[in-house]
């Protein structure tokens, strides 16, 4: 079967499901999105690598590329490759010096792990035609659209503070103060307004 190349176009709070996310994997080179519910943990793992921060601790995802890396196993790609009322399963290939195999895993887990690793994503057509979306192509030219890699958030207050009232030393501490929470998600809605004001300086 065909093996189809994703990549990460978005990461999102899920609308229809309260405390859950969601990662949207758009097609290389094409129009369709994959919509991926996930949990909160999982898109802050997802998160915290696609926007390179540096956690104080290893988060788990961390220890498990740490671990692979110590033993020498390689992780090539991930594939989806199963979806089962509406659950999408998805396996790990990997690789030692003597040997390949593909290890069982949840989507959510092996995505969090292709980030790290830099490694390519995949899935087959039939998971694409029954759970994909297509996009429309805009432009005129015929030329694919191409979406910009991008980890959108709502603001979600941790108390009654609004981003857009607080002064720049307000946020930079209520910053220190979500990371050592290790709520990655809020810190990047804090760190993207944080770096906008500094832009109009």
């Amino acid at each position: 079967m065909k093996k189809i190349e994703l990549e990460i176009v978005a990461l999102s709070h899920s609308i229809t499901q309260t405390h859950s996310y969601a990662v949207v994997l758009g097609e290389v080179n094409g129009l369709r999105r994959l919509p991926i519910v996930i949990g909160g943990f999982e898109a802050q793992a997802i998160a915290v690598a696609l926007e390179k921060m540096a956690p104080s601790r290893p988060l788990t995802h961390d220890l498990m590329k740490n671990f692979m890396n110590a033993f020498a196993v390689e992780l090539h790609e991930i594939i989806i490759c199963d979806l089962q009322e509406g659950i999408f399963y998805s396996k790990l290939v990997c690789s030692t010096e003597n040997d390949t195999v593909e290890i069982d895993s949840r989507t959510s887990d092996a995505i969090a792990l292709a980030v790290r690793f830099g490694c390519p994503i995949y899935t087959y057509e039939n998971i694409l035609e029954s759970a994909g979306i297509l996009m429309e192509d805009t432009a005129a030219t015929g030329k694919k659209k191409k979406v910009k890699q991008e980890v959108m958030v709502e603001d979600k207050p941790t108390g009654n503070e609004d981003l857009k009232t607080m002064t720049l030393e307000e946020l930079n501490n209520l910053l220190n103060e979500v990371l050592d929470n290790e709520d990655y998600i809020r810190a990047i809605a804090i760190r993207d307004e944080i770096n906008s004001r500094q832009k109009k300086k």
